[in-house]
């Protein structure tokens, strides 16, 4: 399948071009919690989203992923209270002082996006030997999040919102969604077009947790060794491109 035919590039667009508008949408991507607008996300978008999600890679090229999509309110609400009950026993698992700044957090809009989609994996879909998957049994779960981040960055170029919703007890949601045994729900995700990006991630603009920094982060052969001498160009790089991820003004300088 050729990309022009999905209405995304042309053969005109330079290489510069287009790899600046892949970071662009990696480094603006945010988790929408509260500004989705009612309008419905057209089939041909829509369309466009899960082709992407199919597209991403998977073990044994076994593609576990399904895509339950949500419309019907009252299935929303019930899905709504089932967040509500998790998200009050999850309140409690914090310390006192913060548990009423937790409360006080946006984390999910179930009932205010358009869209809800459940994507699931099927761990049986190839067989009970998977390439890939003979020493490390929770590949087909990687590979499923695979998907879920390829809709949610072909979402962030159509302009569409997308907020990962993960307070729940997986029996509930199975209940609800009526998921045989076999099927595992992996993410929870609320769709829609919003009124705006955030410039910076909610629970960072909250002040609930900073961003790392990446250098410290990225180790030499060996766990915990930074490499000295060897990576000093390579950290300096590091600080200089998380700054300019962290400012959407900069984002162009990360593609030159």
């Amino acid at each position: 399948m050729k990309i022009e035919a999905l209405g995304i590039f042309s053969d005109a667009q330079d290489e510069t071009a287009i790899r600046a508008a892949v970071y662009q949408t990696i480094f603006s991507r945010r988790d929408v919690r509260g500004q989705f607008l009612p309008e419905p996300i057209p089939d041909d978008v829509l369309s466009r989203l899960l082709t992407a999600a199919h597209f991403a890679p998977s073990v044994g090229f076994m593609q576990p992923w399904s895509f339950l999509l949500v419309r019907d309110l009252a299935v929303k609400q019930q899905v709504h209270d089932a967040f509500l009950h998790a998200n009050a026993e999850a309140a409690l698992l914090f310390e006192p002082d913060q548990q009423e700044r937790y409360r006080q957090l946006r984390l999910q809009g179930i009932l205010e996006a358009p869209l809800n989609v459940c994507v699931t994996c099927d761990r049986d879909r190839a067989g009970p030997v998977v390439l890939g998957r003979t020493h490390n049994k929770a590949m087909d779960l990687y590979s499923t999040v695979c998907a879920v981040q390829n809709l949610w960055l072909a979402a962030r170029a159509e302009g569409i919102g997308v907020g990962w919703v993960s307070i729940f007890h997986t029996s509930a949601l199975r209940e609800i969604l009526q998921l045989p045994l076999r099927i595992i729900p992996v993410a929870y995700l609320c769709l829609g077009y919003v009124s705006h990006f955030n410039d910076r991630p909610d629970l960072e603009t909250a002040g609930w947790r900073e961003r790392l920094p990446l250098t410290e982060l990225v180790y030499l052969d060996r766990w915990g060794e930074s490499g000295g001498e060897a990576t000093a160009e390579l950290r300096a790089r590091l600080w200089q491109d998380q700054e300019r991820a962290g400012s959407l003004k900069k984002l162009s300088a990360l593609a030159q």
